[in-house]
């Protein structure tokens, strides 16, 4: 186990050149202090937080290479710190991270190809018809109990997600969409539940899959309005999210969204997401 000077050293060095507050400070001059070094950060309190979650995780990672990783050996340990000091050090780390990533989850692919079913996963869910017909009529449901436990995680509340309730909330059995000028934002329970953010690139996947036609499959794409575009959900920390073009949303693009895609392509497309055992085909698999 990674020892208290350990942990000392590495958070020196991850956060050497990020604010501190100075010492002496009373929890509500700390308080302001904090809120005056956040929006005095380059790109404003979002980038601070972004950054400062990036850093807390690389501290996570460090430490437990710390203790049954390659830097189990003091001099790479030094090294490590050394590099972590400087900007494109830590750039380099997080780089070589991503890569380590991508390699284990390749080998789960293949290790997935190898052992998964011939059949696909059941729909996670089923549309409940009164429900899409309110969505259809925007009738927002406003929070409900899945808002709530959603807005209430640790990350969620870091990233300032939520910090006012959005305007339009409609919420279902299997989670709950938002509203805004932007388009549709999905958030799916199963999803966030198993970690919101491994699943941004599976959910496009999913999309991808419903919507390219597959050569040799025999099976056509489901029909997408020119006014629909999907884009990943890391902005919303959303599952996924469809961007409507124009304000107010017209009729005909509402209505597909709840007859077509809340309900016949949102389940199978959670369903595959949310199942680490399927492995998308590599026509459409892509890495973000």
């Amino acid at each position: 186990m990674a020892s208290d000077i350990d942990t000392v050293r590495v958070l020196r060095a991850i956060f050497s050149d990020m604010p501190r507050a100075p010492q002496g400070l009373s929890p509500l001059e700390t308080a302001e202090w904090i809120q005056q070094a956040m929006a005095g950060f380059e790109g404003g309190e979002m980038a601070y937080t972004i950054e400062h979650i990036t850093r807390s995780s690389m501290v996570d990672i460090v430490l437990r290479l710390r203790e049954d990783g390659h830097l189990r050996d003091d001099q790479a340990f030094d090294e490590l710190l050394q590099q972590l000091e400087k900007p494109e050090g830590r750039q380099a780390f997080m780089d070589w991270c991503i890569q380590a990533q991508k390699s284990v989850d390749a080998t789960s692919r293949l290790l997935n190809r190898a052992k998964r079913s011939l059949t696909e996963p059941e729909p996670l869910f089923q549309m409940d018809l009164p429900a899409m017909q309110r969505f259809v009529a925007g009738q927002a449901t406003g929070p409900g109990p899945l808002f709530v436990e959603f807005a209430a995680r640790d990350d969620v509340r870091q990233v300032g997600v939520f910090e006012a309730v959005p305007a339009v909330v409609h919420e279902f059995d299997w989670g709950f969409l938002t509203e805004d000028e932007a388009g549709f934002h999905v958030y799916v329970a199963k999803a966030w539940r198993g970690g919101s953010v491994g699943y941004f690139e599976r959910f496009m996947n999913a999309w991808r899959l419903e919507t390219t036609t597959i050569a040799g499959s025999g099976v056509s794409p489901a029909p997408v309005p020119f006014e629909i575009t999907p884009d990943v959900g890391i902005v919303r920390f959303a599952s996924f999210s469809l961007h409507a073009g124009e304000q107010p949303v017209p009729e005909a693009v509402r209505r597909w969204v709840g007859e077509v895609f809340l309900s016949q392509m949102l389940p199978v497309m959670a369903a595959r997401a949310t199942d680490m055992d399927y492995d998308f085909p590599l026509a459409v698999a892509d890495s973000l």
